[in-house]
């Protein structure tokens, strides 16, 4: 007889899983769930308010519980309809056949689906690694090849923000004090923030100010969500290369748009498309920044960062998760040698998350990785039926609009 393990809130979890043992799904359970920022900040398509997501509840036939998380809370309903049910009976320990299980023909997906059951199985596939971390008994780095690092770097996020639990940040002066207050308390010396929000003289103004406050030995990355038109793109980029940057996020729609860009500029460029066949041909981006669920989870994210990594291109987590999608960030970015750079980071903002051990906060700009099975964290029963009914009351939480004029277009705007 195998010990039994009741629920995901453990603090730790002997190996149960005996050579030759085959264990099964039985039941896949979906949170929805709300995480706020303290202060709501601005970015081109809105105001982002905080994070609503699916924590996801994998059950075994041996007690075993694994989490994870969808990357919108939408993809709870397609997960509770169809892929819960897919699922059941199948070996957790075995990835690929869940993943036939669950995601038809990626073929058939692209013509006739989306990816949505692709995007949901990849918050899925963290929980399955969860398990299967667990059975062993080892940190989730340690079925990937071990660590080459035990703490994680990421950046210090800043931007205008409107009045929340804290006044918030209206000028370039007070983000200028806010990141100066931030390397003294903190230790940060890595720093990212929201451009193509306001008017290029005032983010410039902005940029100027930050970099007086945090130094010239800091990190200074800038994130414009296809906010700026090429045209604006050119004359911000030119402005902006006195301050040191070292990358700005997806100044313009599309990387065909980018290359056109990299000809006024040699600050490097990141993007959220995964196309490294046409990264490489094009010579941009300089970097590819994803979450764990894009491309269906950490099998094929991994894969994308070793193809990332013959083509020179680097590689970063963007921000936006509750501490079980950090969690999966720090254990995969402990095993691979190569993310080395500081990933995106909300998690100074949080106020709320599911787990026991969060919401995560760097010091000295790193977040430690977890030293206990799976993933190494645990569910907060109160904190998870507060996030819950956070959800139930308000909704999803709004991060495109919110009642002000969308200045964004999937298109590049000339």
């Amino acid at each position: 007889m195998t010990p039994r393990i009741e629920s995901g809130t453990e603090e730790a979890v002997a190996p149960v899983a005996a050579e030759g043992t085959r264990l099964r799904i039985t039941k896949l359970v979906v949170h929805r769930v709300s995480a706020p920022l303290e202060a709501p900040y601005r970015w081109s398509a809105g105001t982002y308010p905080g994070v609503s997501k699916g924590i996801v509840e994998v059950h075994t036939d041996e007690g075993i519980v694994g989490l994870g998380e969808l990357p919108d809370a939408e993809l709870a309903d397609l997960v509770e309809r169809k892929l819960a049910q897919d699922l059941v009976g199948a070996d957790p320990l075995n990835v690929e056949e869940c993943f036939r299980c669950a995601v038809p023909e990626l073929i058939a997906l692209r013509n006739t689906h989306g990816f949505e059951p692709l995007r949901a199985f990849g918050g899925i596939e963290i929980a399955l690694w969860d398990i299967k971390g667990k059975a062993l008994g080892v940190p989730l780095h340690v079925l990937l090849g071990g660590a080459a690092r035990t703490d994680v770097a990421f950046t210090e996020y800043f931007a205008f923000r409107d009045a929340g639990l804290v006044q918030g940040e209206s000028t370039p002066l007070e983000v200028a004090r806010y990141c100066a207050r931030m390397r003294e308390e903190h230790g940060s010396t890595s720093f990212e923030g929201k451009v193509g929000v306001k008017d290029l003289s005032t983010e410039l103004d902005m940029v100027r100010q930050v970099r007086s406050a945090i130094g010239d030995d800091a990190m200074l990355r800038l994130d414009a969500n296809m906010g700026w038109s090429p045209a604006t793109a050119r004359r911000a980029l030119r402005a902006l290369e006195p301050y040191g940057i070292a990358n700005v996020e997806e100044p313009v729609g599309d990387l065909r748009a980018l290359a056109k860009l990299r000809r006024h500029s040699p600050i490097p460029f990141s993007s959220h498309d995964p196309d490294v066949r046409l990264a490489a041909e094009l010579g941009v981006p300089d970097a590819i920044v994803l979450n764990l669920a894009s491309l269906g989870g950490i099998r094929e994210t991994v894969k994308l960062i070793a193809a990332c990594e013959a083509f020179g291109i680097g590689f970063w987590f963007y921000s936006g998760d509750t501490g079980i999608g950090t969690a999966a960030y720090l254990q995969v970015s402990a095993a691979l040698p190569y993310l080395e750079q500081p990933h995106q980071s909300l998690l100074r903002w949080y106020v709320d998350d599911v787990i026991a051990e969060g919401p995560f906060r760097p010091k000295n700009g790193v977040v430690p990785v977890p030293e206990g099975p799976g993933l190494g964290v645990t569910l907060d029963p109160a904190a998870l039926a507060r996030c819950k009914e956070r959800f139930e009351r308000e909704g999803a939480l709004r991060q495109f609009g919110n009642g002000e004029r969308v200045r964004y277009s999937r298109l590049p705007r000339q």
